[in-house]
């Protein structure tokens, strides 16, 4: 199971990643982020994924996505920090993380 909740303040929209980001549920999250790129206007785009469990490869391609569209990470694991930078050079992108 996975749960998105999107939190918006002046400068950012942040879309919050509660469970594993597996099978079913990347769909759930490719809607979360096009309906998030489409709405930000100038805010910047945060993934937080300080409480995701669990990541499958369909979980890495939606991230991926979201990375090519200018995502920035919120991670406090090792895991998916490295996983991001990973993603990132896939991209040919550099790695946006963020402590806010």
């Amino acid at each position: 199971m996975l749960k998105i909740s999107v939190i918006d303040t002046r400068t950012q929209r942040r879309l919050v990643l509660e469970g594993k980001l597996l099978g079913p549920w990347t769909e759930e999250l490719r809607i979360a982020g096009q309906r998030a790129v489409v709405g930000r206007a100038n805010r910047d785009l945060v993934i937080d994924m300080r409480n995701v469990t669990a990541i499958g490869g369909d979980g890495e391609a939606a991230l991926l996505e979201l990375i090519r569209q200018g995502a920035s990470f919120r991670s406090c694991g090792l895991f998916t920090k490295q996983l991001v930078k990973r993603l990132a050079r896939i991209a040919g992108a550099k790695p946006k993380e963020t402590d806010k």
